[in-house]
């Protein structure tokens, strides 16, 4: 099982507050997200100033398209992402015209998994092209307020990782969570307030990596 990559969500009101835990949590970071709430208060010149700051990073715009595919979708990597979000509500016309402008770049697509969406749905995206998905907890118990992950949750990465799909872990994920997904193949863990509003950030980031290390071994990626 490969060792999953450590993604840091910058989902702040301007840039200089995504760029104040980043700067010195960079050496412990592999993907550096462009938030939605970053895209929306800064729109691309976020994107361009972290593609600047981090040429060695993967970088994500998470836009979370739902339509105008194209259109948003060159904005993005023009503005210089590796990857980009697509909701699945989308329609697969809407999905396969963003994996066209992201192959054109060799760049990505994440597929965010939002409320109501089907296996059978899941087959056909896979069908199509796309390779990465984000999953989140279970969202009636997050509405609920309870935090914890449920079996359910690991069944339906495994199956979506069985289907063929590279699995990113987003919502709320905590150092302790970690060795819950030890038999879990994660492709990216998705932190954000845990690093982000951390009073170290780059020893909270440092600790998701030795968890991580942990968890799925030492490795390289």
């Amino acid at each position: 099982m490969h060792r999953p990559m450590l993604q840091l969500a910058l989902d702040t009101f301007d840039l200089p507050s995504a760029l104040a835990p980043m700067q010195v949590a960079r050496d412990h970071i592999d993907v550096v997200e462009a938030g939605t709430i970053l895209c929306y208060a800064e729109g691309m010149h976020a994107v361009r100033a972290l593609r600047a700051l981090y040429p060695d990073k993967i970088l994500l715009a998470d836009v979370r398209i739902a339509e105008a595919g194209s259109i948003i979708a060159k904005l993005a990597f023009d503005a210089g992402a590796d990857w980009v979000t697509v909701v699945s509500g989308a329609t697969p016309a809407t999905m396969e015209v963003v994996l066209t402008e992201a192959r054109k770049r060799g760049g990505d697509v994440q597929l965010e998994l939002i409320d109501g969406w089907t296996w059978e749905q899941a087959a056909a995206w896979r069908k199509l092209g796309i390779e990465q998905v984000i999953a989140h907890r279970s969202r009636d118990g997050e509405a609920l307020g309870d935090l914890s992950w449920k079996p359910g949750d690991f069944d339906e990465m495994r199956r979506l990782a069985d289907l063929g799909f590279k699995v990113t872990v987003a919502g709320g994920v905590e150092v302790a969570d970690l060795p819950l997904f030890a038999d879990v193949p994660i492709h990216v863990f998705t932190v954000g307030r845990a690093i982000r509003s951390a009073a170290d950030p780059a020893a909270a980031a440092a600790d998701f990596q030795e968890a991580i290390a942990a968890t799925y071994g030492a490795e390289a990626l």
